[in-house]
């Protein structure tokens, strides 16, 4: 099983948005494919390989946001059959009301750095049961429910019979090369418990490597997965004050930036790199996200502090 790691060169910047190849006996699958915006870079790198977007009939996205999901109906119009998490599914079917909220968000900026996204036709589209097994270009596709950072997250486990290894999406963090490990949090569905089981899902399955899409492989699967628990604690932890008091979250942004920018300095990150991080993790989601989960749990005590464990 020959993997490759293909760089969408997002805004610009290496190491912040990848693609999988994966290419197995009997043909080619794609794991993510990216936003609509670098669909010219993809095409561009497939070509490089000698490939072209027809020869990829299976498409295993980990999650619908736009940065993983966002260009999977131009594959789709080649013939490929897209899978995706139950809950998602709807939304790559009808993808306006995705769209147009994102856009609120963004602005006008949506199109610079997402693209369009067009309907995928639901006979084009799979959505496979948690643990179930996929069958594609010989190898085998596991869906792992991850929930945590989406509802509708899935982790892929592929095997060839001698090697498997873990497609993580976001649910294994964002590390861009050898920096620390962070944990996105946009909204609407950050659920921190959600998050801690999946990582602990992911450490029990027999399996070491890790491939994540911001950015690359990971072989230390265990000392990733404890950063990063020991991380997303931290920042809902940090958030937690702010959402007692019901702070007005534009009014965090910089504060919080400037928190994870110190997390990111003495761990060795340079000062150049902050950028990849913020281009793969915006601080200004990861605030919407975090104090939107404080808020919108009904069973979690107003002092109540996230605990590990």
């Amino acid at each position: 099983m020959n993997i490759h790691v293909l760089d969408l060169g997002f805004l610009h910047l290496e190491n912040a948005i990848a693609v999988f190849v994966v290419e197995g006996p009997q043909g080619l699958a794609l794991i993510e494919a990216g936003p609509a915006s670098t669909l010219p870079r993809l095409e561009a790198l497939l070509q490089q390989n000698g490939w072209q977007m027809a020869d990829f009939q299976h498409v295993f996205l980990s999650h619908i946001h736009f940065d993983h999901a966002g260009a999977a109906w131009a594959f789709a119009e080649k013939g490929a059959r897209i899978y995706v998490h139950p809950r998602g599914l709807p939304h790559l079917a009808a993808p306006e009301k995705l769209y147009n909220s994102a856009r609120m968000i963004y602005g006008g900026q949506m199109d610079t750095l997402w693209g369009e996204m067009r309907p995928i036709p639901e006979t084009q589209l799979t959505a496979p049961e948690h643990g179930s097994l996929t069958e594609a270009c010989g190898l085998q596709f596991r869906a792992r429910y991850t929930p945590g950072h989406a509802v509708h997250h899935i982790a892929w486990e592929v095997s060839d019979g001698a090697e498997t290894v873990l497609f993580t999406g976001d649910v294994a963090g964002v590390k861009i090369g050898s920096g620390p490990v962070m944990p996105p949090c946009p909204p609407p569905d950050i659920q921190v418990e959600d998050w801690q089981a999946s990582i602990q899902q992911m450490r029990e399955l027999p399996v070491e490597t890790l491939f994540l899409t911001h950015f690359g492989k990971i072989t230390d699967k265990q000392t990733h997965l404890d950063e990063l628990e020991t991380r997303l604690l931290s920042w809902a932890n940090w958030m937690l004050p702010y959402a007692e008091q019901q702070a007005d979250p534009a009014a965090i942004v910089p504060d919080f930036q400037a928190f994870v920018q110190a997390q990111l300095l003495d761990a060795g990150v340079a000062p150049a790199d902050l950028q990849r991080y913020e281009a793969a993790n915006p601080a200004f989601m990861s605030v919407a996200g975090l104090m939107r989960y404080w808020s919108k749990s009904e069973v979690r005590s107003p002092k109540s502090v996230v605990k590990s464990g």
